[in-house]
């Protein structure tokens, strides 16, 4: 009676070393991430040169594996700094991709961020599997590898997309900045020239910037009042 007492206990107790086995097998899960910045009076992107295969010498976005004990979004920054040196920039999740042969290797699902930054704060750096980093414009991208063209692309939809009715474009500009910089930032992203009257007037009237006190000359203009965001440590709905 006291042995079958004790191997029922067995049974109910699992020993430290026991690991459940699903009956599907596990993808793995990896970030990428979209860092764009305005350089040259265009839109740019940066990317590395993958110094591993698959995809050896191509042109990718910063990225790589999901450490079991992380979340996304750390995984997210630790790449990107693993691998360009870059560090302290605003970051939003922006879409899943998991096509089953994105990947050669095996079953991966990237869930991709896309990052801003203002062009003089960034000096990048290639470390980590990352051959080299470049800046490119986003109109002269290189061949991509896995499908993160088609990551950059959606990015760039979902950067233009919140311009009406956020802040965001606020982070690729300096502290305090005068509404021709402005208006050039929107201009860059849009695409299209924007008329300055309305631009101005739109702008102002949203209550989101308010007057530095102090100006700024560029050239022989005559000096331009500065402003700054109202709220510059977070990106804010418009009302």
């Amino acid at each position: 009676m006291i042995l079958a007492i004790q191997a029922s206990t067995s049974d109910r107790v699992m020993p430290p070393t026991h690991r459940h086995c699903y009956d599907y097998p596990h993808p793995a899960v990896t970030t990428d991430v979209v860092l764009f910045t305005i350089r040259q009076d265009a839109l740019s992107v940066l990317l590395i040169q993958r110094g591993n295969p698959p995809c050896q010498g191509m042109w990718a976005l910063p990225g790589g594996f999901l450490n079991i004990d992380e979340d996304l979004e750390t995984c997210a920054k630790r790449e990107l700094l693993e691998e360009t040196g870059v560090e302290g920039v605003y970051l939003e999740q922006l879409y899943t991709f998991g096509d089953p042969k994105r990947d050669p290797r095996e079953r991966v699902i990237s869930v991709t961020f896309y990052a801003l930054s203002q062009s003089d704060l960034l000096t990048p750096k290639a470390s980590s599997d990352a051959a080299l980093t470049a800046w490119f414009a986003i109109n002269q991208l290189p061949e991509l590898a896995f499908d993160h063209a088609d990551i950059v692309q959606l990015a760039r939809q979902r950067l233009v997309s919140k311009l009406g009715y956020t802040t965001i474009a606020f982070q690729m500009l300096p502290k305090s900045f005068t509404l021709s910089q402005l208006q050039s930032v929107y201009e860059i992203l849009l695409n299209e020239s924007l008329d300055k009257r309305n631009f101005r007037k739109g702008i102002l009237a949203r209550n989101i910037i308010k007057e530095t006190g102090e100006y700024s000359r560029i050239g022989n203009h005559r000096p331009a009042k500065t402003y700054r965001v109202i709220n510059p440590s977070q990106v804010e709905i418009i009302k």
